[in-house]
């Protein structure tokens, strides 16, 4: 059976990476031989052509599947090392096997067609044909099936090029090869020999440079010799068979084609005429030729041909039908007569003759001879027409050669034919059965090559069916297709062409977070789409695998640690926490912030003010307290008034309230505003208040008012008083006008001080009484007693009329209600005086001036004086 090859692009199965050695057992010096190995093998034919051949294939696939550990034996499935003895095939494939191998199949294999051949001949009836038999066996490649004669079983470990016998295993030449160069002969004879060291496989073209013509020889150039047979892609013009057209097609190799050439021509015997091609310009029209023959009487039997017809064939000596009686110069259109004997001839069977008497015609077809006839198998016996086989219903119970399945043909006469039935049995691969006709001894190896290739294809080798499960993808020297996804795509490292996901980024993320912080964490950015698996044995249900792109994690919350202030932010409080840890805190200590009064200070517990971002956490924030408290602030000017306000920002607004000042003598209220009056210096203050009139205060030594006009502090000169005092006796009936500071001498010569002096008795008794006040205090005294009696009799009656306190004290607060009653009707109507008065007083200041205003207020002052005196009056 002709060898296949099969390719796997193998997908699903575990990652392998393809930098990793396919075979644990080849170190990392036998890798770089191995590629050294490449470069010394082909240098000598790259050096002549100055390129690779496709030729050379072959070996680079050796050198590949030996460099991955994939070298196997295609009849035991097991791994060609350095020092197994081998024996490759020269003749079609070039597969490499164990020597012990191929030397137990080719016995096999040989003695096996032997047994066959001896099956079918007898030893004592054909012995030196069985003796030839036995000799001319011949065995097969296991790989391509080509034949090999007996003699031709390999013996002997020699290398590739079959120069060097039980080549040594040198590491630094290429496994089973004499190191040595090939000098085979190339194909085509063309005389040169193989240039590449010693090598598995069939030899390249040769390199030489030679001159060649084209196929049509109408171009000659300088070619390879193991090219030299080439086409110009001219036209070929060489004359074509019917030696009047030429040929049309392109330069080509061999004999031209038919000519095509279409033309209208006569048939052999010239009756018919057709459109033909030039190549089927000789034809017959397939009508009988009926031109009379040389006797004049008969016509032609023939179909269409060209020249004579021939004599006729019934002229001369002439028979009956049967043979047996012969008649001379008898014409050839007179029929010859029946002798009237028996016919005789032989019939179909070969054993019988015609019974019939002379006959003109074939005879029967049909032998009905009745005969004893045996059945194949000799087992039946019986009478039957001759024209009759006789066979039995007996199957044949005797193995076929094949020594497995019986022959069960019916009637069989021992010759058995050889097993129709498919072998079907599982070959050592364990993939497939044996499609070869059943047989005896071992399945011939599976045939099917399986190429193991990286995944880009670019590198590949062949390995035998069923040793694929242990080889791995063969390393790439190709980068990676795959550009990667993540931000590092221009800093990445390229790496290899492999299967599966593509190695991860080793980069640090440096991915900046929103806090400003970097991620110091591996690259785990998105991620392409990984490549199939390399397996060898598909699934029979998909995976599930994603097959697009990775979309890659998101960068883990910030490690970083950082000091972290409380909610109030206040200074000294900062904890140390993680960056993206945004749970926030409050510190033991009140808020502190300087209220919107700008006057106090938030009392709450610490928190987050409100519009104020912590963290980012608003929903926490919330406002400072609002402030209730009365204003505090000392008004500018001084003020003894405090702000009506609540507490505010700013200063605080001009006091307009109403202060009272009595002037200097007493004699008169004054009524500023409070702004007005504190804006003032103090000499301006006293000059304000004073009322411009006399002073109105007593002197400090006498009952006389001062003279000076209203001024402050104490009067100036109280000894200086120069009002006139009536100056009296002691019975008062003397008297003279004295000046009070002349009084005032007479005092404090006496060692009296003025000031201690009543009122009552001031000036009094400073004059010395005469005759007339004697008899003056004789008359009254008389009238003194009658007034005392009357006194007493007033108070007598005042006790007779007694009423209980608390009698009085009802009556006293009723008289006391209906009095505030008419203090709020009073009130009232006072209330309204006074707006009347207050807009009458600022129409009057825009005319006045200032001192109209003061006029007024002056005058308001003594109303309201007046008013008072009205309603509490001296008791």
């Amino acid at each position: 059976m002709a060898s296949t090859t099969k390719q796997r692009r193998l997908p699903e199965s575990p990652s392998l990476d393809s930098d990793t050695d396919s075979d644990k057992s080849v170190t990392g010096a036998d890798e770089i031989h191995h590629t050294d190995l490449s470069d010394s093998i082909f240098k000598s034919y790259l050096q002549i052509t100055g390129r690779s051949s496709p030729d050379l294939s072959k070996i680079q696939a050796f050198l590949t599947s030996s460099r991955s550990g994939a070298l196997s034996c295609l009849i035991c499935l097991e791994r060609i090392k350095l020092s197994h003895p081998t024996w490759s095939c020269s003749s079609g494939c070039s597969a490499v096997f164990h020597l012990v191998c191929i030397q137990s199949w080719a016995r096999q294999a040989s003695d096996l067609a032997a047994e066959r051949a001896l099956t079918r001949l007898s030893r004592e009836h054909f012995p030196v044909a069985a003796a030839n038999a036995f000799e001319s066996s011949v065995w097969n490649c296991p790989k391509c099936r080509v034949e090999y004669t007996k003699s031709q079983i390999p013996k002997t470990y020699f290398c590739f090029c079959g120069k060097l016998e039980n080549p040594p295993s040198d590491p630094w030449i290429l496994p089973h090869s004499c190191g040595e160069v090939c000098g085979r002969p190339l194909k085509y004879n063309c005389g040169h020999e193989c240039l590449l060291l010693c090598h598995p496989g069939p030899c390249p073209s040769c390199p030489k440079l030679v001159k060649s013509r084209c196929f049509c020889r109408a171009v000659e150039d300088v070619r390879r010799c193991g090219f030299k047979n080439f086409s110009c892609s001219g036209v070929c013009s060489k004359f074509l068979d019917c030696g009047i057209h030429r040929c049309f097609e392109v330069c080509h190799e061999g004999s031209c084609p038919p000519c095509r050439a279409r033309g209208i021509y006569r048939c052999r015997c010239e009756k018919t005429e057709e459109e033909r091609e030039c190549f089927e310009r000789k034809f017959r029209c397939g009508n009988p030729c009926e031109r009379l023959l040389g006797c004049g009487k008969h016509f032609c039997g023939e179909g269409c041909h060209s020249g004579p017809c021939g004599v006729c064939p019934l002229q001369g000596k002439r028979t009956c039908p049967c043979g047996k009686k012969f008649y001379e110069g008898m014409a050839c259109d007179v029929a010859a007569p029946t002798c009237g004997s028996t016919c005789g001839k032989m019939l179909g069977c070969g054993l019988h003759r015609c019974p019939e008497r002379c006959h003109r015609g074939p005879c029967l077809e049909t032998c009905r001879t009745v005969v004893m006839k045996s059945c194949r198998c000799g087992s039946l016996k019986k009478e039957v027409p001759c024209y009759q086989d006789l066979a039995c219903e007996r199957k044949c119970q005797r193995v076929r050669d094949c020594g497995r399945h019986a022959c069960r043909r019916r009637c069989c006469d021992g010759d058995c034919p050889p097993c129709s039935e498919v072998c079907s049995r599982k070959l050592r691969c364990n993939n497939h059965k044996c499609p070869s006709p059943c047989h005896r001894g071992a399945c011939a190896p599976c045939p099917i090559m399986v190429t193991i290739s990286c995944f880009c294809g670019e590198t590949h080798f062949e390995v035998p069916c069923g040793t694929e499960v242990e080889q791995k993808p063969p390393r790439c020297p190709k980068p990676c297709s795959i550009s990667p996804l993540c931000r590092h795509r221009s800093n990445c490292k390229p790496h290899k062409c492999h299967y599966g996901a593509c190695p991860p980024c080793r980069l640090l993320c440096e991915e900046e977070y929103p806090c400003g912080h970097n991620c110091k964490l591996r690259c785990h950015g998105p991620k392409p789409a990984p490549n199939p698996e390399f397996t060898l044995k598909p699934k029979k249900k998909k995976p599930n695998q994603p097959t697009g792109s990775s979309p890659g994690s998101s960068c883990p919350p910030c490690p970083e640690l950082v000091w972290r202030p409380c909610l109030g932010q206040h200074i000294g409080e900062e904890k140390m926490m993680v960056c993206s840890d945004r749970k926030a805190f409050a510190c033991q200590n009140l808020c502190g912030n300087l209220l919107h009064c700008g006057n106090h200070y938030c009392t709450k517990p610490c928190h987050a003010l409100k519009g104020q971002s912590i963290l980012g956490l608003r929903e926490r924030s919330e406002s400072c307290e609002e402030c209730n408290l009365p204003c505090q602030k000392e008004r500018k000017p001084a003020c003894p008034h405090p702000c009506p306000l609540p507490c505010h920002v700013g200063d605080c607004s001009p006091c307009k309230a109403l202060i009272k000042r009595s002037c200097h003598c007493g004699s008169m209220v004054h009524v500023f505003e409070c702004t007005y009056y504190n804006s003032l210096r103090e000499k301006e203050q006293m000059n304000v208040r004073s009322c411009g009139g006399p002073c109105h205060r007593k002197l400090q030594n006498c009952t006389h008012l001062c003279p000076e006009t209203c001024h402050p502090g104490q009067c100036p000169s109280p000894e200086k008083c120069c009002k006139k005092v009536t100056v009296r006796c002691a019975c008062q009936t003397l008297k003279k006008e004295w000046l009070c500071e002349d009084l005032q001498a007479v005092y404090r010569k006496k060692g009296l001080d003025p000031s201690d002096i009543p009122k009552s008795r001031f000036g009094l008794g400073l004059l010395p009484c005469n005759s007339e006040c004697t008899s003056k205090l004789k008359a009254i005294e008389p009238e003194l007693q009658i007034r005392k009696t009357r006194v007493s009799e007033v108070k007598e009656v005042n006790t007779e009329n007694h009423v209980p306190k608390r009698r009085k004290k009802r009556e006293r607060m009723q008289e006391s209600r209906e009095i505030s009653k008419l203090q709020a009707i009073g009130a009232i109507v006072w209330k309204c005086l006074v707006f009347i008065s207050i807009i009458i007083c600022i129409i009057g200041a825009s005319y006045c001036g200032y001192k109209g205003l003061l006029w007024l207020s002056d005058w308001m002052n003594e109303v309201e004086e007046q008013r008072q005196r009205k309603r509490f009056p001296r008791m």
